[in-house]
């Protein structure tokens, strides 16, 4: 049983509580995950074909390092010179979570609060007209999490990237028309990211743009990342095109202005490669020394689902289709999908541009493509990329890792159930556990088992859910026992929980 349920440690009172960090259970999931590149390869090399796009450069993360990264297509129509791994693309909404970061980096640094009125930075607010009396003041919080009741307004907002300064304070004079009160409802806001633009420049004291690059884009070595286009080499950049009438139209470069903080960055995929490992690289939380430009808590709450935006449904084709809950966190979509699990995304378009990333933080793995025609949908493709990853087997997320007082009461409970004895197990329950049932009913129910069981022949290994929750399997004579518990919230953590369920030989030769 020691060897099955795995030795419990003996340590410091503290540390017993104390779980390791999950892990990944398959060495060769990275070698697996590689199969499925050439597939990943073809299914963009059709989307470009099927959408008519120009050029697409992509690239796959895993574990920290960009380990796939391929083109496709051209940079200029007219000249046919060829997309590379080094092209600038434009990434439009992929900028709002740059700013989401500088943002919390600020907050973490003391100078402001998520919950405090944006008209204390932006003093043009204070005269806002709200849609009703009751309504609550527009908070940092709201424009961060898109909920500041504003209008929807792509591509309204894409538009306006060139406003100058002056005439951005002079909208906010006039006022900002609200579809919703404050804090209430989801919707997509251009605006808000102009406004946290506007915030970050007050607070920092510089132009957010600069202070960006400054505080995350060079610790980050993101040198091939800009709000200027003239800096990048002719020989690098992607032009953005429209096909319309059936030839393709260069499209104008929007200029860099004070709706920039929504969608102003020009990036390539081994630098934005290089912020989707930092994201990931927040997960799982640990006690190792953070590096890079935001504490690893920041970041991972930049990850967290903040407001409900919705449930989709989504397919593979016409016979595949499953949901996913959408939400919003910081500048980032954050999902939860039945067939892949936790993800965390953000799309980007402008004319000229489209592009998408996607990360599966619980399985260490982002993927990336960027494309330079005007609203290019390529995070359509994602479903199937993630599909082609999936079935390499090496997409499996981390494995959670029990704590060591989760492992000594999982040895109290097997020895309970293989000898009745009650005084152990008193020992080390929460005053619910006798409450909820007592000792007598306990016994009876395993009594009953062991009488349809019959002998316990094999005890599987421990899987825990979380540090103070998991569970096992015991093969029996004729089916086979299901034990889970869970711990107390209590100094020393204690038996809240235990469950056992008898499954059948019938049942258990199907795996129920």
């Amino acid at each position: 049983m020691a060897v099955l349920l795995g030795r419990a440690q003996k340590s410091k009172m503290d540390s017993s509580f104390k779980a390791p960090p999950p892990q990944f259970a398959d060495p060769l999931r990275r070698e697996k995950l590689a199969t499925a590149f050439p597939t990943v390869r073809a299914l963009f090399a059709e989307f470009m074909e099927t959408t008519r796009v120009p050029g697409l450069a992509f690239g796959i993360v895993v574990d920290g390092e960009l380990a796939y990264a391929d083109a496709l297509g051209v940079r200029a129509v007219e000249t046919q010179a060829q997309v590379t791994t080094q092209t600038v693309f434009r990434i439009a909404s992929m900028t709002k979570s740059f700013v989401a970061m500088a943002l919390l980096k600020l907050r973490d640094e003391k100078k402001l609060r998520l919950d405090d009125a944006a008209e204390k930075y932006i003093p043009e607010l204070k005269t806002l007209a709200y849609p009703t009396n009751d309504a609550a003041p527009l908070t940092l919080r709201d424009l961060l999490t898109m909920t500041p009741g504003f209008p929807e307004d792509n591509p309204w907002g894409d538009r306006q990237m060139a406003l100058a300064e002056k005439d951005f304070t002079a909208w906010l004079r006039a006022g900002i028309p609200f579809a919703n009160a404050p804090g209430l409802k989801f919707e997509y806001s251009n605006y808000a990211y102009a406004l946290l633009g506007r915030i970050v420049t007050r607070i920092a004291g510089m132009p957010f743009q600069r202070y960006i690059t400054r505080a995350l884009l060079r610790p980050l070595r993101m040198r091939a990342t800009t709000w200027d286009k003239t800096r990048v080499p002719t020989e690098h950049f992607a032009y953005g095109y429209r096909y319309e009438d059936e030839t393709w139209r260069r499209e104008p470069i929007l200029a860099d202005g004070a709706f920039a903080g929504m969608a102003g960055l020009f990036t390539t995929v081994p630098d934005f490669a290089r912020y989707m490992a930092f994201l990931l690289d927040a997960f799982p939380p640990r006690d190792e020394r953070a590096r890079g430009p935001l504490a690893r808590a920041s970041a991972r709450e930049m990850q967290q689902a903040q407001r409900l935006e919705g449930v989709r449904l989504l397919a593979l084709d016409d016979a595949t289709t499953w949901r996913a809950v959408f939400g919003y966190g910081y500048g980032l979509a954050v999902i939860q999908d039945e067939r892949f699990g936790y993800g965390v995304a953000h799309g980007g378009g402008l004319p000229g541009y489209g592009s998408y990333f996607y990360l599966l933080p619980e399985s260490g793995v982002g993927i990336l493509a960027l494309g330079n025609k005007t609203y290019a949908r390529v995070g359509m493709l994602f479903p199937k990329i993630l599909d082609a990853l999936q079935q390499t087997g090496g997409l499996a997320p981390r494995v959670p890792q029990p704590a060591p007082i989760l492992r000594e009461r999982a040895q109290v409970v097997q020895r309970w159930l293989e000898t009745g004895d009650d005084a152990p197990m008193a020992a080390c329950v929460a005053d619910n556990f006798y409450l909820d049932s007592d000792a007598a009913h306990r016994r009876a129910e395993l009594e009953t088992i062991r009488q349809n069981a019959g002998a316990f022949l094999d005890v599987g290994s421990f899987q825990a859910l979380n540090a103070l929750r998991g569970s096992w399997r015991i093969t029996c004579e004729r089916g086979a026992l299901d034990v889970f518990i869970t711990l107390a919230p209590t100094m020393p953590p204690q038996l809240q929980m235990v469950q056992l369920t008898y499954a059948p030989p019938s049942e258990n030769a199907s795996g129920v």
